[in-house]
């Protein structure tokens, strides 16, 4: 029957389901310890784009792939935001429980740093899984991408409120939170911005010359691209607009 063919799309859908649902299983088992969500969530965010490109690929090494390659920098970024965050929740709990009376422009502030925060957070894991630059630039592009995609930012930022939203609310729905709660916005996001990094992709390979990327490709399988002045690549995209 053409339904249990293997190239159907009943069952390719149903592929696709099963490679989703392990791909969240990994990057729950590996955010376990904490101090390596960082490199976890980024093999999730190289992974969840590779599936949306529909490049052949084997979920539990790519993951580990990108896991490994990434794990020092993605740690040092997730500490980082985990200070920021501890500051935040800090400060909010002071201005709300503290008694004490705070100026309208230091809440504001505080708001809008949180805001900015969680934008850059969006697109920080996406941009160290591709592109290979240095810690200070990944986070500077990351904020850069979020302003210039900002309708896409907000999509993406409710897209993962949804699951943790969902598994306090309607606990009979659990299973399928821990089943796709991670991948499924990650793989919604990675249809969200897939176009404005092949557009960032291609900028920066027509820049490189033949020679950087023979370079490139004899160094092994990392496909991430390599270009520290992405930033620059950016501005010039944003100021095309």
């Amino acid at each position: 029957m053409k339904f249990f063919n293997l190239d159907s799309p009943v069952m390719q859908a149903l592929g696709k389901m099963a490679d989703m649902m392990w791909l969240n299983i990994l990057t729950l088992i590996c955010c376990i310890p904490i101090i390596t969500a960082g490199a976890s969530l980024t093999a999730l965010h190289y992974m969840a784009l590779k599936i949306v490109r529909n490049e052949e690929c084997y979920i539990t090494r790519g993951f580990f792939k990108s896991f490994k390659e990434n794990f020092k920098q993605a740690t040092i970024i997730w500490l980082l935001m985990l200070v920021v965050i501890i500051l935040l929740v800090g400060d909010f709990l002071i201005m709300k429980y503290s008694g004490l009376e705070f100026s309208k422009v230091l809440q504001i502030i505080i708001v809008a740093v949180g805001v900015l925060f969680t934008f850059t957070a969006m697109f920080v894991f996406p941009v160290l899984a591709k592109f290979d630059n240095t810690t200070w630039r990944t986070i500077k592009n990351a904020f850069l991408m979020s302003i210039m995609q900002f309708p896409k930012t907000i999509l993406m930022v409710i897209l993962f409120a949804i699951p943790p939203v969902v598994f306090v609310l309607f606990p009979q729905v659990i299973p399928i939170v821990i089943m796709f709660g991670f991948s499924l916005p990650a793989w919604l996001s990675a249809k969200l911005y897939n176009k404005f990094f092949q557009k960032l992709e291609d900028q920066i390979l027509e820049a490189n010359s033949p020679a950087e990327e023979a370079e490139e490709d004899s160094e092994g399988e990392d496909e991430r691209i390599f270009k520290d002045e992405l930033d620059e690549s950016l501005l010039q995209e944003d100021s095309a607009k």
